[in-house]
Parts: structure tokens; C-alpha cells; sequence
């Protein structure tokens, strides 16, 4: 009579048998489910991006595979519905009258690599710098100088610099925009909680990896925010900010521009071409106005849901696309990627 006990109680409960016992080994009943590190195997959005799936993923859980792998994982029109959301809930960023641009030349993408200065004048004439105070701006800029910029030297952080990663995860998580990102992968089932969360954006940002000879010379946040140096040539730089810091110090040169994004107020998209203390770029789109938040948010968002993909979003009604890479040569934790770079390609 025992034995029939927990044939009965399985039936009662609206259960099969073998759910009962095939759990450990199989996704029936676990497609999607948070990580458990005590499972044999996994069934969870990133399972086959490590490799760990139960042998049944793809049979059970077909119709919404990992992230990494499909184009579905999360649809299109999610991503663009919470790329909106992110958008209204960027109150950081700048208004009209904080910033003055003087675009001056647009030139054919055919002309980008002639490396010809085709504006005279710097592209920033005003930026309210009281911008720059709020916390998450200032969290940021304070990261900006701890870079050495020529990939092949190591980056070694001290104790202040570590300490200001976090000071700037910590900042950010306290916006809206940010809340609004972990709370929809949250619901997507990518992090099962808040600190998962700022731990892998840590890791995936902050985290260094080789892109030179020698090892641990580059991050993502280095390589999209900071702007490197790499065989003559300036990679990433994407921030705006970052820009009109280097250009008030006499350390940018604005040459022109091939893309000018159709939006009335910031945030705004420009893709530019300007020269680095030496060093040329051929083509450096960025958001202009936008808080460091908001640009964090939508990276990372695209590196998540899209890795190594064009990401369609749609800001105030217009679409645009980001592009991520991963870095695929290195990895942390339990086989994640860093992010290599992201940027955008297109803005209509």
C-alpha cells in the first residue's frame, strides 16, 4: 500500500509520474526555468550557450529556444515595447537647451575613409555641464580615465577604480531606466535576481580580456565608452560625453558626419568621422543627450537578447538598430561571453 502512495498523490496533484522522476534529467515541465546549479542538466535560456542542455531541450522547449540561438527568444516586438519604456524613462537626459550642436558637413559614406577635415568648428558649441553632476553622470565620467587606450598594454585597476565600477552599477541601478530593464528580463526569466543581475553586467562590462598580446588589455565598457587605440586606428569611442570631453580639451577634431538621426530632442543618433590625438575614425555613430543609463540599458539589453546580432529597437516611435559582438576567445563564469562591442547601425 506504501508503495502506491506517491503514485497517488502524483495523480492528485495534476501530475505524471514520470514528471515526478524524469525532472533531473529532462526539461518536460522546465523549458525556461531559472539556473539551479544542483541539476544534472539544465533547461534555462542560456543552456545552449554553455552547453548544458538536457538532452530534450530542443524537442520541449522549440518553440522558445535560448536567447543566444534564436531570434524569437525574445520577439522583436518585446524588444522594441521595452525599448520605448527604457526611452520615456530616460529622465536624465539632456533638454533642447542643454546642448548645441554645429553639425556643419554631411559627406557620402563613400568619402569616410579620405580623412579630410571637412568642419572647421568643434561639433559641441554649448553643453550645460550641470548635466554632469547628477549622480550617474558623474559616476561615469570618473570611470572614463582609468584606460590606457593602445590595446596590448595590461589594465590593472587599483582599489578606487574597482570601487568606482561599482559605485556606477549602484548608481545606475537606482534609475528608472535601469529597473525597467531588470525588471523585464526579470520576467523573461534571464536573472532571477536583482544582484544575478548587476553581477553579470559587472562581469560582462568590466570584465577584462585580450585583444592584444598581452592579456587582460581591453573590456567592453573600455572598448564602447572609452574609446581605444588599436594598429593605428580608434575602435569603439560610442559615448558622447566622452567625446565632448576630449574635444574641449583639445584632444578630438570633428571631421564630419554621414548620418544624422530624425529625432527632434535628445536623445539624438550622429555617425561621425573625427581624428584622436592622432588616431583616425572612420565611422563613430553615438547617442547624443542621452544619459549614461540609458545607453547602459540598451547595450545591454541588445547584448542579452541579441549577442552578436542587429538588435531592432524603437525610440519615440522611430526604429534604430544596434549591432553587439561577444568576445569569444575568453569567457567568465559558467561559459558566458564578454562583450566584445556594440553600436549603432541605423537609425531609419
Amino acid at each position: 500500500m506504501r508503495a502506491c502512495i506517491p503514485l497517488v498523490l502524483a495523480v492528485l496533484c495534476g501530475l505524471a509520474w514520470a514528471d515526478l522522476y524524469s525532472a533531473p534529467t529532462s526539461c518536460q515541465g522546465r523549458c525556461y526555468e531559472a539556473f539551479d546549479k544542483h541539476h544534472q542538466c539544465h533547461c534555462n535560456a542560456r543552456c545552449q550557450e554553455f552547453g548544458n542542455c538536457c538532452k530534450d531541450f530542443e524537442s520541449l522547449c522549440s518553440h522558445r529556444e535560448g536567447f543566444s540561438y534564436s531570434s524569437d527568444a525574445i520577439s522583436k516586438e518585446e524588444i522594441q515595447s521595452i525599448s520605448e519604456k527604457i526611452y520615456r524613462a530616460d529622465t536624465n537626459k539632456a533638454q533642447k537647451e542643454d546642448i548645441v550642436l554645429n553639425r556643419q558637413n554631411r559627406i557620402s559614406p563613400s568619402e569616410t575613409r579620405d580623412q579630410v577635415d571637412h568642419c572647421p568648428k568643434p561639433l559641441f558649441t554649448y553643453v550645460n555641464e550641470k548635466l554632469f553632476s547628477k549622480p550617474t553622470y558623474a559616476a561615469f565620467i570618473n570611470l572614463l580615465n582609468n584606460y590606457q587606450r593602445v590595446t596590448g598594454h595590461g589594465e590593472h585597476f587599483s582599489a578606487q577604480q574597482l570601487a568606482e565600477q561599482d559605485a556606477f552599477l549602484r548608481e545606475i541601478m537606482k534609475t528608472a531606466v535601469m529597473k525597467e530593464v531588470y525588471s523585464f528580463l526579470h520576467h523573461q526569466n534571464r536573472y532571477g535576481s536583482e544582484q544575478e543581475f548587476v553581477d553579470d553586467l559587472k562581469n560582462m562590462w568590466f570584465g577584462l580580456y585580450s585583444r592584444g598580446k598581452e592579456e587582460g588589455d581591453s573590456s567592453g565598457f573600455e572598448h564602447v565608452f572609452s574609446g581605444e587605440v588599436k594598429k593605428g586606428k580608434v575602435t569603439g569611442f560610442h559615448n558622447w560625453i566622452r567625446f565632448y570631453l576630449q574635444e574641449k580639451e583639445g584632444l578630438v577634431d570633428y571631421y564630419s558626419h554621414i548620418l544624422d538621426g530624425p529625432w527632434d530632442s535628445y536623445p539624438d543618433v550622429l555617425a561621425m568621422q573625427f581624428n584622436w590625438d592622432g588616431y583616425y575614425k572612420e565611422v563613430g555613430s553615438a547617442f547624443i543627450g542621452s544619459s549614461p543609463e540609458f545607453e547602459f540599458a540598451l547595450y545591454s539589453l541588445c547584448f542579452i537578447a541579441r549577442p552578436g546580432k542587429v538588435c531592432q529597437l524603437s525610440l519615440g516611435g522611430y526604429p534604430l538598430a544596434i549591432q553587439t559582438y561577444t568576445w569569444d576567445n575568453s569567457t567568465y563564469g559558467n561559459g558566458k561571453k564578454y562583450i566584445a562591442t556594440a553600436y549603432i547601425v541605423s537609425s531609419t
